[in-house]
């Protein structure tokens, strides 16, 4: 029992390292590299940015149900994310796209190896938090049973 609740939260805290990666990653690109976030890019922040609060004091407290919440709430940034991403990379959706703002939706940044972009990044801290989460949830709710 106490080796689950050791796991759960090494589990746990790798999911708040991605989100603190991504927070200081999406910081380093506005602040240091200067490139203005579009709307998607803001969405995708109002998301994760919560992530580094609420699963740092899920970690402390050893609250392993809140990986229920940050399931749902990764989800949800990462369908933004991958909506961005698709923006980018496929022109029948970037044809398509609305207007974003001042700063266009299907600008790129970046453009690593020729597929990864900002968006990009954030879904993936999206689905490493999300798989953390089901894992974290998965072994609570055993637990509990």
């Amino acid at each position: 029992m106490n080796n689950t609740k050791s796991n759960q939260e090494n589990i746990l805290f790798i999911a708040w390292a991605a989100a603190i990666i991504a927070m200081f990653g999406s910081l380093y690109f506005s602040e240091i590299k200067q490139y203005e976030p579009c709307e998607l890019c803001w969405y995708q922040r109002i998301v994760m940015y919560p992530f580094t609060v609420i699963l740092g004091i899920a970690i402390v407290k050893k609250d392993y149900w809140i990986s229920f919440y940050t399931m749902i709430l990764s989800v949800i940034g990462a369908l933004i994310s991958a909506y961005h991403y698709l923006l980018q990379k496929v022109s029948f959706f970037s044809d398509h796209a609305p207007a974003c703002g001042q700063v266009p939706c299907t600008g790129q940044y970046i453009n690593w190896l020729g597929f990864i972009t900002i968006p990009f990044l954030a879904l993936i801290a999206f689905v490493i938090i999300f798989i953390c989460s089901y894992l974290v949830w998965k072994k609570t709710k055993e637990a509990a049973s």
